[in-house]
Parts: C-alpha cells; sequence; structure tokens
C-alpha cells in the first residue's frame, strides 16, 4: 500500500474523498470540502484517517 502525501486526493469508508493536508506517521489529516457535496453530508471540515483505511485516487500536481 502507498502512503499518502500532502496534496493527494484520497478516497476512505464508502467513497468519501479528500485533499491530504498533513501526513503522520499513522495517519492522514484530511479536508473533506473537496467533494462537491460537502455541505449536503453534514461532516467536519477536517478528519483524520488511517493510513490502512484509504487508497490514493489521485496523485499531487506539487
Amino acid at each position: 500500500m502507498k502512503k499518502a502525501e500532502v496534496g493527494n486526493i484520497i478516497e476512505f469508508r464508502d467513497g468519501l474523498q479528500g485533499v491530504v493536508e498533513k501526513v503522520n506517521e499513522n495517519s492522514v489529516i484530511v479536508d473533506l470540502t473537496f467533494m462537491d457535496n460537502y455541505r449536503d453530508l453534514e461532516l467536519d471540515q477536517r478528519t483524520v484517517v488511517n493510513h490502512k483505511n484509504y487508497k490514493v485516487v489521485k496523485e499531487s500536481a506539487y
């Protein structure tokens, strides 16, 4: 499994997607406002996801 890097888009928990803001030893902090339906889902702006629980959807362009 490939670890995400800052700026990557990841997918986790039943199709939620977000942009990685910070990479920690065991997890990443993800900005969920990337999703078009973010407001409809009534989620917090950021969440923490363990490295085991996501897949990288798109590599960072920077």
